[in-house]
């Protein structure tokens, strides 16, 4: 213990040449953790727009739906299905959907589109379809109207309570028609979704496409989705081969590259940095070490072990890297939060060309609290492996030398 209160003693007898060691372990935390909630937001965004807006994280098919999306490959609802995929502890949530595609027309204008059949409450659930929607309302269960997203609506020249004309063909070859009113309109992060789609209730699509009780899938949420493919395994065995459970990586394996890729590209760009924050906490411990030089000799010559100086430094070290950790953590949680509520947002040419891809054109940060410990930790882990430099040197002092 006595070491301890000597090393903390020793600290503050040149307040400078602590504050600026701490200094460097203070802005390499900050620096790397608002780096890492960048990134790690900018993925969780993606996969919110992309996946957990429409897709879901787990769909369920008839075998061989996903090779051929065609009312054909549907299947017939059955509640004894539903049971067993609830029995999945970890899904909380199943929404039915039977999804075709029709032509889009108004008075003068026509556009392909997706047509989803949802059934009301469950789709919200799973997706927060109703919060999507910009103007009007959302579906009732036994609505005849539709929501028709936001992009469609421009092409097509709609607006509320104007009427929509789908036309496409129905199960087994029928004749699919109809005129719904536009109820509500939705407005999706996603562009590609913004532009095409389609949502009425389960029993007016059934209607419309002559498919009685059929379903084109079951759209699932989950509350852990880092168990994913977890629970992707035990749902396909409780299923057995009449059925195909995909997760949204098996669904859209670009968007999964996309952010393997991306993730690979920040390993190199988090390298230089942490490198960078190498050679910052160095610097610091060369100027220490210079300064220091006489008194460590002084504390040699007049009779102190090397192994105690040695056992004094790291303790010393550590106070100092472990303060600047914890006052990099706190100063970074509000930096990160701000980044959140106030993404940063490109515009002009490069906010088309992220919307081209099906991006939105901003970069929000995560605030998942692992971040700020796991970039501290790191730092952590950097400093003290420097440290061993000087050790090193003490281990190999001259006292005589040093006090000259």
């Amino acid at each position: 213990m006595w070491l301890l209160g000597l090393a903390w003693k020793n600290l503050w007898r040149n307040k400078q040449r602590t504050l600026i060691t701490m200094a460097a372990v203070f802005f390499a935390v900050i620096l790397a953790s608002v780096v890492s909630s960048l990134q790690k937001g900018v993925f969780e965004n993606l996969i919110k727009n992309v996946v957990s807006f429409y897709s879901g994280y787990i769909q369920v098919h008839q075998k061989g739906y996903w090779d051929e999306q065609t009312l054909e490959n549907t299947f017939y609802q059955n509640p004894e299905t539903e049971r067993k995929i609830r029995q999945d502890p970890l899904v909380t949530g199943i929404a039915p959907r039977l999804e075709s595609f029709a032509l889009a027309a108004s008075a003068e204008l026509t556009k392909g589109c997706l047509v989803v059949g949802v059934a009301p409450n469950e789709e919200d659930k799973v997706t927060r379809l109703k919060e999507k929607v910009v103007r009007g309302s959302y579906l009732q269960s036994g609505d005849e109207s539709i929501l028709i997203s936001e992009g469609l609506s421009r092409r097509l020249k709609l607006r509320l309570g104007d009427t929509l004309v789908l036309i496409g063909q129905g199960y087994h070859g029928a004749t699919a028609a109809g005129k719904f009113p536009i109820k509500g309109i939705l407005r999706f992060g996603s562009p590609e979704l913004n532009d095409k789609t389609v949502f009425l209730t389960l029993m007016a699509a059934r209607t419309l496409y002559s498919a009685e009780n059929q379903l084109s899938s079951y759209v699932l949420s989950i509350n852990n989705p880092d168990k994913l493919g977890k629970i992707t395994s035990r749902l396909k065995h409780l299923l057995g081969s009449q059925y195909e459970v995909m997760s949204w990586e098996e669904m859209m394996p670009d968007v999964k590259q996309h952010i393997q890729t991306d993730t690979a590209s920040m390993s190199i760009i988090t390298g230089v940095l942490y490198l960078l924050i190498c050679f910052g906490i160095f610097g610091t411990l060369l100027m220490m070490m210079v300064e220091r030089r006489f008194e460590l000799g002084m504390l040699v010559a007049i009779g102190m072990k090397k192994i105690r100086l040695c056992l004094l430094m790291l303790a010393e070290l550590v106070f100092t890297v472990l303060s600047g950790c914890i006052l990099g953590i706190l100063a970074s949680v509000p930096i990160v939060i701000y980044l959140k509520l106030h993404p940063i947002t490109f515009s002009g040419k490069m906010a088309e060309i992220y919307e081209r891809f099906g991006f939105e054109p901003i970069f929000p940060a995560s605030t998942d609290p692992e971040i700020f410990l796991n970039q501290a930790l790191v730092i952590l882990f950097l400093a003290l492996l420097l440290s061993l430099y000087p050790v090193f040197r003490v281990l190999q002092l001259n006292p005589v030398k040093a006090m000259k």
